[in-house]
């Protein structure tokens, strides 16, 4: 019998929401076959078997929050029968959310509680939404088993609240007929045929976050809350990589079986930057400095849901084919969800590529627990002086974040002009 763990999606990620199982009681799985999904302020993921046989328990329910390390399934060797689903379910206490982690049951509440009068166990989740909500869950009727009241029952009830039926019609006696004058009956035909007024539409629309973004949210809120954010914006030269590129994509794509971007370039050189100066590849515990041995860049990556930062472990020994190959590889399974727990783990330093959008540039706030992140703009040409004379030229700001409690301003442009000296002198023959 082995266990199924909550993984751990990141260091500073003490805890998920399980919102998807793929698999059910008595289901064969293999080993590294998807299980289950899982959603965090860093990722939203499906979760692979750790080992091959039978699914003989489900511990946790879909749309729990879930510490990390804490056993969600257990996965026989197929030898025993497997329970039925709703007999493992019933044995099953309902896992209640403590600070949002599971923790034991607690005593049953007094008998007036409404959650008491309901027909099955509620999750969490549901819990959450009927109270931001101020919903009455003894009047949502339950999809599913058992009569359990879901996250869509919820969400229907709320839709059916925001149009309201129609008053019944309250049967009144008819009054005895009385002589009505000529121009009395004149304005009724007028007052039957005139247009009904215009009934406007609903002028906003309730829809719960997504746990992703709600998790996002709060780690945008707790990373402003914790440092002390200050950016700095550097305009570097790109012509002589536009031109290396420009010569070089084409045969670059029939080699490897990719395109060449700019953002392997601008990793390398933050890589280069960040070995001349170490305290930007460092973290804050309390009152000490943790600096970091490994360089390992974080590249963010904007999903349909979202944004996640998988991590390019020691970037700074790859060259440029060895960081657009892991870019490329990294992005691709973080939005088919095929990440695993530790390429979204140990992270030193991030970089956000908004120029693939058209930005030119922004303040990115800093990727937890690290103290800083750079922001690369849109390569575009431009009318600049160069020599006392004007040339047209590949542009490009870079836009560095940091953490006044740590950085100086001083420093945070000598770490931006070393990124610019490696990009702006960049060989021509280099890839």
């Amino acid at each position: 019998m082995a266990d199924v763990v909550m993984p751990q999606m990141g260091e500073s990620i003490v805890e998920g929401t399980l919102t998807k199982w793929l698999k059910k009681v008595g289901d064969r799985v293999e080993r590294d076959e998807p299980l289950f999904e899982i959603s965090t302020d860093k990722v939203d993921t499906e979760i692979p078997s750790p080992t091959a046989g039978t699914l003989t328990e489900i511990l946790v329910q879909e749309g729990s929050v879930v510490a990390i390390n804490t056993v969600v399934a257990r996965i026989g060797d197929g030898a025993a029968a497997a329970a039925p689903v709703e007999e493992v379910q019933k044995t099953v206490p309902e896992p209640v959310v403590a600070a949002e982690v599971i923790a034991p049951p607690p005593p049953p509440p007094p008998a007036e509680g409404p959650a008491d009068e309901l027909g099955a166990p509620v999750s969490p989740l549901v819990r959450r939404m009927a109270r931001e909500n101020n919903v009455d869950l003894r009047l949502v009727r339950g999809s599913g088993a058992g009569g359990r009241i879901t996250k869509q029952d919820v969400e229907d009830f709320l839709a059916s609240r925001q149009a309201p039926p129609p008053p019944a019609a309250v049967p009144v006696a008819a009054p005895a007929p009385t002589a009505v004058p000529a121009p009395a009956r004149a304005a009724a035909a007028a007052a039957e045929t005139a247009p009904l007024p215009r009934i406007e539409p609903a002028k906003t629309r309730v829809e719960p976050m997504s746990i992703m973004r709600a998790k996002i949210a709060e780690h945008m809120v707790v990373s402003k809350r914790t440092s002390a954010h200050v950016t700095t914006v550097h305009r570097v030269d790109m012509t002589k990589i536009v031109r290396l590129r420009e010569r070089s994509k084409a045969e670059f794509q029939q080699r490897y079986g990719f395109g060449l971007t700019f953002l392997p370039f601008i990793t390398r050189a933050a890589a280069e930057a960040l070995r001349h100066y170490p305290v930007f590849n460092a973290s804050i515990e309390g009152t000490n400095i943790l600096y970091h041995n490994e360089i390992n860049i974080g590249i963010a990556v904007a999903l349909d849901n979202g944004l996640i930062v998988p991590v390019i472990k020691q970037a700074d020994e790859k060259n440029i084919v060895g960081l657009q190959r892991s870019i490329v590889d990294l992005a691709a399974r973080a939005r088919s969800k095929q990440l695993k727990p530790d390429e979204v783990q140990g992270g030193t330093f991030s970089i956000t590529n908004f120029g693939s959008f058209g930005s030119l540039f922004a303040t990115p706030v800093i990727n937890q627990p690290q103290v800083a992140i750079l922001g690369v703009g849109a390569v575009n040409k431009e009318a600049v002086v160069v020599d006392d004379a004007i040339a047209i030229r590949s542009m490009a700001y870079l836009a560095l974040t940091f953490d006044h409690r740590l950085i100086d301003g001083a420093l945070a442009d000598q770490f931006c002009q070393k990124v610019k000296a490696v990009l702006e002198g960049w060989s021509d023959q280099v890839l």
